[in-house]
C-alpha cells in the first residue's frame, strides 16, 4: 500500500509568479514554470483538503515542481474555504469560477493553449464542477481520488460531515444546493474526463469515484494499494499513472 501523508508537509521550491484574480486575501494564482519556456501546455491543479481552510495551496508544492519539471506551465489558485469568511456556498465556488476564468489572460505570455484542469480530493470535486458550466473552456479534466458523488461523501460523514459544511446541510436540508453542486447529478463536462483513484484510499473511498463513473459512464482507472496522498506524491508508484492522464 502507498500512503505518501508526508507529501503534504515535504519541502518544494517556491512558485516561480503569484498572479491575483480578484481582491480578497484568497483570490491568487502560485505559477511555476517549465525551463522549456513559453508555449509550454497549461495545468491548473486545484487542491483538496475537503474544502476545509485547514488545507491550501502549499501542500501542492512537490506536485507542481514536479508537473514544471515534466513541461507544463502550472497554475495553482487558492479559493476561499470553510473556516474562513465567505467559504463554502456559494463563495468557494464563486472563486473556483472567477479563477478558471481568469486563468487564459493571466497566463497568456507563458501558455497559449487551454487549460487542462486536475484536482485532487475535495479539487476534483471542484474541477469535475467547474467543467460543467456553460463557460468553461478546457482541454480535459483529471480527478485524482475526487469527492464526484457529494451526496454520497455526505451519507459517508467523510471527514466529519465536510460536505455539510461546504453545502450548509446534507441532501435533504439542502436539495437545491446539492443539485446545483454535485457533479453526480449534473451533466457531463464536454471536455474529457477521466478519473484515477487507489484502491486502498482510506479518506475519499474508491467507490465515490466508480459510482459517478458508473453514472455518466466516465473512465476510471484504478489504482491497486494505492492510497489517497499518493496521487499526488511525484516520489510515489502511482506517479506515472498522473503524468499518462495529462493530455500533451
Amino acid at each position: 500500500m502507498t500512503d505518501s501523508r508526508e507529501v503534504l508537509t515535504r519541502s518544494a521550491p517556491p512558485p516561480d509568479l503569484t498572479l491575483r484574480y480578484g481582491p480578497l486575501p484568497d483570490h491568487v494564482i502560485d505559477v511555476r514554470l517549465p525551463s522549456s519556456g513559453a508555449g509550454a501546455p497549461l495545468v491548473v491543479v486545484l487542491h483538496g483538503g475537503f474544502w476545509r481552510s485547514a488545507y491550501d495551496r502549499t501542500h501542492t508544492g512537490p506536485m507542481a515542481g514536479a508537473l514544471a519539471a515534466a513541461g507544463y506551465v502550472v497554475a495553482i489558485p487558492e479559493y476561499r474555504r470553510t473556516g474562513r469568511e465567505g467559504g463554502g456556498w456559494p463563495g468557494t465556488f464563486e472563486d473556483v469560477a472567477a479563477a478558471l476564468d481568469a486563468v487564459p489572460s493571466l497566463l497568456e505570455p507563458y501558455a497559449t493553449t487551454p487549460p487542462v484542469v486536475l484536482g485532487h480530493s475535495a479539487g476534483g470535486h471542484l474541477a469535475v464542477w467547474a467543467a460543467t458550466r456553460p463557460s468553461a473552456r478546457m482541454r480535459a479534466v483529471v480527478s485524482l481520488a475526487g469527492c464526484l458523488d457529494l451526496a454520497m461523501c455526505a451519507d459517508l460523514h467523510l471527514d466529519d460531515d465536510a460536505t455539510d459544511l461546504l453545502l450548509g446541510g446534507s441532501p435533504t436540508e439542502a436539495p437545491d444546493r446539492y443539485a446545483a453542486a454535485d457533479p453526480a447529478r449534473l451533466p457531463l463536462p464536454t471536455a474529457p474526463v477521466k478519473l484515477l483513484h487507489g484502491t486502498s484510499d482510506d479518506r475519499v473511498p474508491i467507490e465515490v469515484s466508480r459510482s459517478y463513473a458508473t453514472r455518466l459512464g466516465v473512465p476510471l482507472r484504478e489504482l491497486p494499494g494505492v492510497g489517497h496522498f499518493a496521487l499526488i506524491d511525484p516520489l510515489s508508484r502511482a506517479w506515472p499513472a498522473v503524468l499518462e492522464a495529462l493530455p500533451r
